[in-house]
């Protein structure tokens, strides 16, 4: 099995287990209205009910058929709700509309609703039905609908060719892959018009004038063949989708498909074209607008925004791409996504243009070689290509114009006086810098019209013979043309330089603002930093008030009221977009975009654009789209940051406490069973001992429990260090007595052990906590003692170093490995060899390090002066009171 087959199949597991978590969807599917669609949907569901399964009828449209109402008796309704709709003057209507919330709440197995391309009423959270139908769906319940050929969106224009009527309620053909049957509910065109006589499908007065229009024979057939070829493509999508699951080979993978646009007609059309190519080919497709020069006037960007919007509901990607040359930023473009069909609607070709082959078909036909182009020709293209001039008030602006025109009058007057006053020869330079001015500061047909207007201007006023157009010599001639294809160059690669200019200027906007995000995102360290971050750099880079919204910390949140609510909690339970500029929850003033956080946790973003913009830009919307995907990564991975911490800390914990029991299993015990057997011995032969043997239990239990509670000691001291509990009672103490002390105190618990202690003579004494530093000596010189081989003493020097009081603990046992150094100083450490043995809680030296840490000194282990033994050194430094 091939990479790609792995990747195809891996996909289509993916899709069938995700479709598991979520309802199935069931379209019946009719040619027109009256074929009976919610009659075997409603006949079908009956049948369901008496089998057990729990169906609800949310919404059904008898449109006074009884025979259909008589098909609800007995079936769960819920219950319309009632919504107050505005009417122009003041006025007010109230309305019925499905009630999706209350059929959430009930949350049965089945849901009945008909009609999917419905168009919901004014302030309901979705604007279309389907949109309900898909929440039903993510919520886990299954959805029974209706819907004809004539709603689905790529047929809009097809059906529109077919029957001439445009119809307004659509539903995206994205909301079929959902789906997980289809049932075609069939009826001939000639019983179908006989019901519409009969009153089953319209009353009178409509059926007259839809069996005029939509209902005619011709028009139904063709329906007909429609919804069975839709039909049969949904079969075929299933079996190849089942098939890759199951590993089986299928249809050979396609690459994607790309339709370019220009916003001057037709463009949904293409995108409906498209959408249709890439569905038969099971391939990604992706509609692309080369902007090569000033952003696009209102009608255009309208078009454009409007074609954009229509491909993300279809399920396809929309991009703007910016460049100079429209055939190399197609052809890139496709390179690199990986398209193989680029599907193009036929341009209006100049005869110039077309005798050079140099029109956008040409050229694509000439360097595409690899590639499968589809030219659409359309009624509106073939309408303008019959226009000439009619569109030059779109390519050239009146200032534009007027600019070109005086850029010509100023070089003639500026020419005028450079001849008369400064005696220039060659005045053609003159109108040549006018035309590239006028071409760095408009488009190439301003320009052209500056070269061609300097040209008349230049041989009129300075061609011999003067004030006419009339060429004298031959040289002269060669000069005027000559001069023609220099301005004409010149404009050309001024202009094309323009538009380089404003492409590089838009992609360099767009980097920045994601470079600028991801270097503040870089350095925030918690969810707090990262939600700030996003919101500055958000606010700078759209201009709108941002509020974000993630792991229980919120920004700006208090800006939004009761429907921004609901439109930002939709936003994060449904992952999609809602709010302003969106069909769902519309009426917000907020656009709201989801941040995905992990498989079950969500953000939300939320911008409120100026009141003044009624749309967004494409160029703003993949900005805040990528934005915010950059925010909700920078979330996860603080969030995963977070947990990796709190897991290593419980790491830590569990390791402490693994290790805690393990020193009161051993090392408790051990003081506390020699205990329990001296009194023990004492309890029952104390009478028959002799006074010796009674002495020897008695020290024994005094030894024991000194040392048990030295271990507890120990621990305590840790516990205080550990918490920040310790405090520094600061006192004046000679160096001499803190040694003194601290060897006599172990001396009574290790008699024999043997201590040489050299002290530097007139040593002053240091402000400390005594006990605590005494404390900490005692840890190291028991440390020494212990592993001090028996009749060799431990050495103890004290002197000043660098205004700081320096003690040096020297044994001479086994020593410790260098790479365990550091580690003896760690709670709980023990190695079987060196200073640190098998007895002992592994405490010592941890609160060695803490007590005189917390004097502001240090403890460290260093080898021994001989080679021999280990040398514990401790730091203080001298501090005046």
């Amino acid at each position: 099995m091939t990479d790609s087959s792995r990747e195809r199949q891996a996909d289509a597991l993916v899709g069938e287990l995700q479709r598991q978590g979520a309802g199935r969807l069931t379209i019946f599917l009719g040619a027109a209205p009256g074929v009976g669609k919610t009659y075997t949907m409603l006949t079908r569901v009956r049948e369901l009910v008496r089998t057990g399964t729990d169906a609800v009828v949310g919404v059904v449209e008898t449109h006074g058929r009884s025979e259909t109402a008589a098909l609800l008796d007995g079936l769960d309704v819920i219950p319309r709700r009632r919504i107050d709709y505005a009417l122009p003057g003041g006025a007010s209507r109230t309305l019925e509309e499905f009630d999706l919330d209350a059929l959430l709440a009930r949350r049965p197995a089945l849901a009945v609703i008909d009609e999917l391309a419905h168009r919901n009423v004014p302030g309901s959270r979705h604007g279309r039905r389907w949109q309900d139908v898909i929440e039903l769906l993510d919520a886990g319940i299954d959805v029974y609908t209706t819907i004809n050929i004539q709603h689905l969106e790529s047929l809009n224009d097809v059906v529109h060719r077919i029957t001439g009527v445009r119809v307004s309620e659509t539903v995206p053909d994205a909301v079929f892959d959902r789906l997980r049957d289809i049932v075609l509910v069939d009826l001939p065109p000639r019983e179908l018009i006989e019901r519409l006589h009969q009153g089953k499908v319209y009353v009178p007065e409509q059926a007259a004038h839809a069996l005029q229009a939509f209902f005619s024979p011709s028009n139904l057939t063709a329906l007909r063949e429609l919804a069975m070829q839709t039909a049969a493509d949904r079969v075929d999508s299933d079996l190849r989708e089942a098939q890759a699951a199951r590993g089986l080979p299928g249809v050979p993978v396609r690459r994607g498909v790309m339709v370019a646009i220009d916003g001057r007609g037709a463009s949904e059309y293409l995108v409906r074209v498209a959408r249709r190519l890439a569905e038969r080919r099971d391939a990604p497709w992706t509609v692309v607008t080369v902007q090569s020069s000033d952003a696009p006037d209102d009608a255009r960007q309208r078009e454009l925004d409007s074609a954009f919007a229509l491909a993300r509901r279809l399920g396809g990607d929309a991009l703007v791409l910016h460049g100079n040359n429209i055939v190399d930023a197609l052809l890139d473009h496709a390179s690199r996504s990986g398209a193989s069909a680029i599907v193009l609607g036929r341009t209006r070709e100049r005869p110039l243009a077309r005798m050079l082959n140099r029109t956008l078909t040409q050229q694509l036909i000439q360097r595409g070689a690899h590639y499968e182009l589809t030219i659409v020709s359309t009624p509106e293209a073939r309408a303008r290509a019959r226009r000439s001039w009619r569109d030059t008030g779109s390519l050239l602006s009146r200032s534009d114009a007027a600019l070109a025109f005086a850029a010509a009058a100023g070089a003639t007057a500026l020419a005028w006086i450079a001849e008369r006053w400064i005696e220039l020869d060659d005045l053609s330079l003159i109108f040549i810098v006018a035309v590239v001015l006028v071409a760095a500061r408009t488009r190439m047909t301003a320009a052209v019209i500056a070269a061609v207007s300097c040209f008349f201007a230049y041989n009129f006023f300075f061609i011999e013979p003067r004030f006419t157009l009339m060429i004298g010599a031959r040289q002269g001639a060669i000069t005027v043309v000559l001069f023609l294809v220099a301005a004409l160059v010149a404009g050309r690669l001024a202009s094309k330089l323009r538009m380089q200019v404003l492409a590089l200027r838009a992609a360099n906007a767009h980097a920045t603002a994601l470079q600028t995000l991801g270097r503040q995102l870089s350095t925030a360290g918690d969810v707090g930093e990262v939600l700030q971050a996003g919101r500055d750099a958000l606010r700078r880079a759209l201009d709108a008030d941002v509020m974000l919204q993630a792991g229980g910390q919120s920004l700006h949140a208090e800006a939004l009221d009761e429907k921004d609510r609901a439109a930002a909690d939709w936003a994060m339970r449904h992952r999609q977009p809602s709010g302003r500029y969106t069909d769902t929850l519309a009426g917000s003033g907020w656009w709201f975009l989801p941040l995905v956080l992990g498989e079950r946790e969500t953000g939300v973003v939320g911008l409120r654009l100026s009141d003044g913009a009624v749309r967004i830009g494409s160029e703003q919307r993949r900005l805040a789209e990528a934005m915010t995907e950059d925010i909700a990564q920078a979330l996860a991975r603080a969030r995963l940051v977070a947990d990796l911490e709190d897991a290593r800390v419980g790491n830590e914990t569990e390791r402490l406490r693994s290790a805690l029991l393990s020193s009161v299993s051993h090392d408790l015990r051990s003081p506390l069973a020699s205990i329990i057997g001296a009194a023990s011995s004492l309890e029952h032969y104390g009478q028959s001992m002799d006074e010796p043997d009674r002495r020897s239990l008695l020290d024994t239990v005094r030894i024991e429990g000194e040392r048990l509670d030295r271990y507890i000691q120990n621990l305590l001291d840790m516990t205080r260090l550990g918490h920040g509990g310790l405090t520094l009672n600061r006192d004046w103490i000679g160096v001499d007595e803190l040694i003194g002390s601290a060897v006599t105190r172990l001396q009574r618990y290790e008699p024999d052990a043997r201590f040489e202690v050299s002290i530097a003579p007139g040593l002053a004494p240091i402000w400390v906590h005594p006990a605590l530093v005494e404390q900490a000596l005692f840890n190291v010189l028991e440390n020494a003692a212990k592993f001090s081989p028996p009749g060799d003493a431990v050495t103890v020097e004290a002197r000043m170093v660098d205004n700081a009081l320096r003690i040096d603990v020297r044994d001479r046992g086994p020593g410790i490995p260098e790479d365990e150094r550091r580690r003896i100083f760690d709670m709980f450490y023990s190695v079987e060899r060196g200073d640190r043995g098998r007895q002992g809680t592994g405490l010592g030296l941890a609160i060695t390090q803490g007590m005189t840490g917390a004097h502001g000194g240090s403890v460290e282990a260093l080898p021994g002066a001989d080679g021999r033994g280990t040398t514990i050194r401790i730091t203080l430094p001298r501090v005046e009171p």
